[in-house]
């Protein structure tokens, strides 16, 4: 049985891409699975995966650069046949990896190179210098490597200019994992936002949105701040009394939010890293029957009206998304339409089920290879 290793300094074991969709698939297909995870809750053995942890350390930077060394050893004990990396930082742990005659994926879950040119805390030199650096990094140590998974189409075609066999698997949602059967007159007047929270995640907006409203809806915001003079800024904000808090919950929790809202918010700045991807949140709140209020970026609003299944927005504009709001508030029946085209749009396309062939493809390939190497 070829025994597979995911490595990982900066994800939770729960990590719907990295556990719930790739290691379970993976063991699910017969492969001896293991997650090397440093988040200080223990081992443990879920749903066929092995959960190992080496432990958390305090700080950002320790986490850094001391936490691969910790996941280095750990994959070099379990002495696997694939390792597959899930974080920029571990790109290093990768070529130790390699030295040692191992087969190794790289698993690219954003552009780095452009999420760093859109970081509003450093100047446009040093943005400019950090994103060649690693830039060229990153593609120094991906084309020794033996394969590389992208996010996105978009991040997959620039690895494909110098690794070919770079291979698109989307974080698409699991069918039916969000789908619910309550009828649309059990919906409330509200709406909801899901996930990290954030200046270039559209917070300050969605809060004076809430001041702009015409309608009784208010907003069910769930996920955690990540910036804490942000999240006072919001919190002092007149809109944020539209506000309810939900903090973060489970996937249970986010169904049920799911359930009882009218639309699903993706309203994300146009930032480099932000144009090309493709949000899970947005194919996760179509997989619920509800329409989407999106950032009227090309690529989405492609999906989005392509689909008729939402309202593209300008992402910078409180009165656009809070007009968004109200009408998807004032006319139900179309609201409940665009829900229902969003859902047959994920049933059809956008749905995990697709993108697991492509990865038990992929790992069937590289294990070909493997065995015809090793009988050379």
């Amino acid at each position: 049985m070829c025994k597979i290793v995911h490595l990982t300094s900066a994800h939770p074991r729960n990590d719907t891409r990295i556990f719930i969709k790739q290691c379970r698939t993976l063991a699910a297909h017969g492969y001896d699975v293991t997650l090397v995870v440093a988040d200080d809750q223990g081992d443990e053995r879920r749903e066929g995966v092995t959960i190992t942890d080496v432990g958390r350390l305090p700080g950002r930077a320790r986490r850094i650069l001391v936490t691969p060394r910790r996941i280095r050893d750990k994959a070099l004990s379990l002495d696997a046949d694939i390792y597959q990396l899930h974080d920029p930082e571990l790109l290093p742990v990768g070529l130790a990896l390699k030295r040692r005659g191992k087969t190794v994926i790289f698993d690219s879950h954003e552009d780095v190179p452009r999420q760093l040119l859109g970081k509003p805390y450093l100047g446009p030199v040093t943005r400019r210098a950090l994103a060649l650096a690693f830039a060229l990094a990153e593609r120094y140590a991906c084309a020794r490597f033996d394969g590389v998974i992208a996010a996105t189409p978009f991040i997959r075609d620039k690895f494909l200019k110098f690794k070919p066999g770079t291979v698109d698997v989307n974080n698409f949602p699991l069918v039916g994992e969000l789908e619910n059967a309550a009828p649309w007159s059990h919906k409330r007047q509200e709406v909801c936002y899901v996930g990290g929270i954030g200046e270039v995640r559209g917070i300050r907006e969605l809060a004076a949105a809430g001041r702009q409203l015409h309608s009784a809806a208010r907003i069910n915001l769930v996920g955690k701040f990540s910036e804490p003079a942000v999240e006072a800024e919001v919190r002092a904000d007149p809109g944020w009394q539209r506000v309810n808090e939900l903090g973060v919950l489970d996937r249970a929790g986010v169904r049920a939010v799911m359930e009882r809202s009218l639309a699903g918010i993706v309203t994300f700045h146009p930032l480099p890293n932000h144009l090309d991807s493709l949000p899970t949140k947005m194919f996760e709140y179509m997989s619920a029957g509800i329409p989407v209020i999106a950032s009227d970026f090309p690529l989405w609003r492609g999906i989005v009206e392509g689909n008729r299944c939402g309202i593209c927005v300008d992402p910078l504009d409180p009165g656009a998304l809070a007009a968004a709001i109200d009408h998807l508030a004032a006319h139900p029946a179309q609201a409940r339409e665009m829900g229902e085209n969003g859902r047959r749009a994920v049933l059809k396309e956008y749905n995990w089920t697709v993108q697991a062939r492509k990865l038990t493809d992929f790992y069937g390939a590289l294990s070909h290879v493997r065995q015809a190497v090793a009988h050379v």
